[in-house]
């Protein structure tokens, strides 16, 4: 029996150009854009981009960008007045706004050759959260379905949540972000025979929904406290946190370091739940990696609150390594967005080291720049063996001035304490006399202090 595969989605990318964004970083924000609908499984056929001094409170677009918008999917371009008024306030608005801001001349919509316009684009995408309203409004203009960029990402986060803990994450972002759009939805019956029904099964919808999470919500918390008395139990421990923007290479930097099979792929976001694993070789004391979430730029704050269990990893870590995409041209402002992000989780304080990743697709002379301009920073490829090893020795030295020496006196009645010694602390000479095992070793103050009392008995 033949089976025939579901055509690909065409979409339209929409993005306004406010005063304050510079082309490249217009070009930039659309191309991001474009690759999250890639993710999605969406194939992007044309992009419609304006300058306005602000987005326009009806349709985001002005009138003729519209129009233009709508050929692309086979919608009219137009408002429809409701049945009740001549014309309906959303529609008296934008028309008042048109005519106070005109339209300014910008650069025309990416075209696209007949042949792809026999399948309309079914898919709108605006580069910029929507209110209920303005996505209503596009949707009567376009005939075609309308997502925010908000809803891409938590559709992707949504579709690659594997964990308990990150589905649940993902669910309360994705329920606190459907619930003020309810009143937009005409899929129900009783909601459409009048303002009383309407009302009653909105209100029902609602409470359903802020009863899910607080459900959600309880679960997270059960398994919070689980995550805290794992990493109460690695207090003394040394911990490397992987921090980054979506893509950066953490993932890839991950395996490398640690030799773990955590999933390396080239999409957006393909890591939403933290991997610990031990730094490999291992050493003494050993040093844990984790690899975080990465981060994006207008990451909603929904997500950033509900991943901040995922993200407390980064601010309880001893040393942050802050992963940047050293071949992306944009790699600033991706550096700006996770730098913010940590501040917003309160792990500014936290001791971080630049690494400016894939080299290995950057010129010779991009490298002694980056090298000139950032001399603190590590320049390296993840897929380079020898790169990954100067990285580990690194880590190695900046966390030996973090350690203090003392001497440790094990009777030879306590030797099962002797393997928790060489697990928590690096030992730098061992003498046996009629005491004990006399033990010199290096390692974290908390560390010392609780071998110490481990050796006593206390």
């Amino acid at each position: 029996m033949l089976t025939t595969q579901a055509p690909t989605p065409k979409a339209v990318l929409v993005g306004v150009q406010l005063q304050s964004v510079t082309d490249v970083e217009h070009a930039a924000d659309l191309a991001e854009l474009a690759r999250l609908v890639q993710t999605l499984g969406y194939e992007v056929v044309a992009t419609v981009s304006q300058k306005r001094a602000g987005l326009a409170s009806g349709t985001v677009l002005g009138k003729g960008k519209l129009k233009e918008l709508a050929q692309l999917t086979g919608g009219t371009g137009e408002i429809p007045s409701s049945a009740k008024d001549t014309k309906s306030k959303a529609k008296e608005a934008w028309e008042a706004e048109e005519e106070e801001e005109a339209e300014p001349e910008d650069e025309p919509a990416s075209v696209i050759d007949d042949e792809t316009l026999k399948e309309r684009a079914t898919v709108v995408v605006v580069d910029h959260e929507l209110s209920p309203n303005q996505a209503r409004n596009l949707e009567k203009a376009t005939g075609a379905q309308v997502i925010d960029r908000t809803g891409v990402i938590v559709d992707i986060f949504h579709r690659h949540a594997k964990s308990r803990e990150a589905r649940a994450q993902v669910e309360i972002a994705r329920l606190t972000y459907v619930a003020p759009r309810l009143r937009e939805s005409t899929g129900s019956n009783e909601r459409q025979q009048g303002r009383g029904a309407g009302e009653s099964a909105l209100e029902l919808d609602r409470r359903k929904i802020r009863d899910r999470i607080a459900e959600l919500k309880e679960q997270l918390a059960t398994i919070h406290a689980d995550q805290d008395q794992r990493r109460y139990a690695r207090r003394d421990q040394l911990r490397v946190a992987l921090v980054g923007y979506t893509n950066a290479g953490k993932s890839s930097l991950m395996r490398a370091l640690t030799g773990s099979e955590v999933l390396v792929a080239d999409r957006l976001f393909a890591t939403l739940d933290t991997t610990v694993r031990a730094l490999q070789p291992e050493t003494h004391p050993r040093i844990l990696v984790s690899d975080t979430v990465g981060f994006i730029k207008k990451l909603p704050h929904d997500l950033v609150a509900s991943f901040k269990s995922t993200l407390d990893e980064a601010l309880e870590a001893s040393l942050l390594l802050l992963v940047v995409d050293g071949s992306d041209a944009t790699w600033q402002a991706q550096l700006e967005v996770t730098q913010d992000v940590l501040e917003e989780i309160g792990a500014g304080p936290v001791p971080r080291l630049m690494l400016f990743n894939k080299a290995d697709r950057l010129d010779a002379a991009t490298k002694v720049a980056l090298a000139k301009n950032h001399p603190d920073a590590v320049v390296l490829s993840a897929h380079d063996p020898a790169d990954v090893a100067a990285l580990r020795q690194r880590l190695i030295d900046s966390f030996e001035t973090s350690m203090v020496e003392g001497e440790l006196v094990i009777p030879y009645a306590k030797q099962a304490v002797v393997s928790q010694v060489y697990e928590n602390a690096r030992v730098v000479s061992e003498t046996f006399d009629e005491a004990g095992r006399r033990m010199v070793v290096r390692a974290l103050p908390g560390a010392m202090a609780r071998l110490t009392r481990l050796v006593a008995g206390t």
